[in-house]
């Protein structure tokens, strides 16, 4: 078998295969159909300082070859997560990484700090970029000044790996992956949905709820892709990408285009296993390829 394991800055990884906030729950959920150690790592839903209701129903409509949602981070806020959802995760033997997102720096900094306390969780993902809140989320990402405030006050409250998540719906994504790279973060993960939107022509009005939501799955692979590769070669910490990744053969264009570690989001809605089979299949394709290591591919079309 070929060695799968990766680092993003002091964060050991198993193998590169993480799941997206939002698709896989608390994890729990998931392990009647994986092996949850079997994993580089699984992003927890998002996580907010106060409990957020998220948006109104409908809030998820099918597209071709993807999906959209405007779920809007609907959780019960970092307390009850410290309270009672880490005690069931924090045994888990992979890396349990803890999505966070707010309305304001303070908030973002607040909350993080509420986890940074926590032993067993090594890392979160700075949500700056959820395109269904109507104050901040991608209101941060999609400015330089914007990212870097909320990285910024982070840093200065969490001592532990810091990814921050960007939004895909910016002119210059690599210029935003340098100032949050200029802050202090540790990696990048890339990319968040797309803003789009599906109309009921019978009823002649959205499909959801405030009208338009994050795309998501195979639609986005390619813009995603791309994006990867942009910031791989604009920075010089680690690149977590994502975006329609569905087979162990999209996993590894990822890789190749210069990502360090991969997350699988909407293909878990469609096969629950997924994530154990791109993880399987990645290794398969090094073997016949003669690769003793995956990081032998990693980044190799980046320059």
């Amino acid at each position: 078998m070929a060695k799968l394991s990766v680092n993003i800055g002091k964060l050991s990884l198993k193998n590169p295969v993480m799941t997206a906030s939002g698709t896989f729950g608390y994890g729990l959920e998931f392990q009647d159909f994986v092996p949850l150690d079997g994993l580089g790592g699984i992003i927890v839903k998002g996580t907010t300082l106060h409990p957020r209701e998220g948006n109104d129903y409908p809030r998820m409509a099918e597209t071709a070859s993807g999906m959209l949602n405007c779920v809007g981070l609907q959780n019960k806020g970092v307390d009850e997560f410290c309270e009672k959802i880490y005690p069931q995760v924090k045994d888990i033997d992979t890396n349990i990484i803890v999505n966070v997102s707010g309305s304001a720096p303070d908030d973002y900094a607040e909350c993080a700090a509420r986890i940074d306390a926590l032993e067993k969780i090594p890392a979160i993902e700075l949500n700056i970029s959820c395109p269904n809140v109507k104050q901040g989320g991608m209101a941060f990402g999609t400015s330089v000044k914007g990212a870097a405030s909320v990285v910024k006050a982070v840093r200065e409250r969490y001592g532990k790996t810091l990814i921050v998540k960007l939004s895909p719906n910016v002119t210059d994504i690599a210029e935003i992956a340098r100032a949050c790279e200029a802050e202090g973060a540790d990696s990048v993960s890339l990319i968040n949905t797309l803003m789009g939107m599906a109309i009921d022509i019978e009823k002649r009005r959205p499909v959801l709820s405030i009208a338009t939501g994050g795309l998501s799955g195979p639609a986005v692979k390619p813009v995603a892709l791309r994006m990867v590769w942009q910031v791989a070669k604009a920075v010089k910490i680690p690149v977590v990408g994502l975006g329609g990744i569905m087979t162990a053969e999209d996993a590894i264009e990822f890789l190749m285009a210069g990502a360090t570690a991969i997350e699988i989001g909407t293909a878990n809605f469609i096969d629950p296993t997924t994530t154990i089979k791109v993880r399987d299949g990645s290794n398969d394709w090094l073997d016949r390829h003669g690769c003793r290591s995956i990081q032998e591919i990693i980044g190799c079309v980046a320059p």
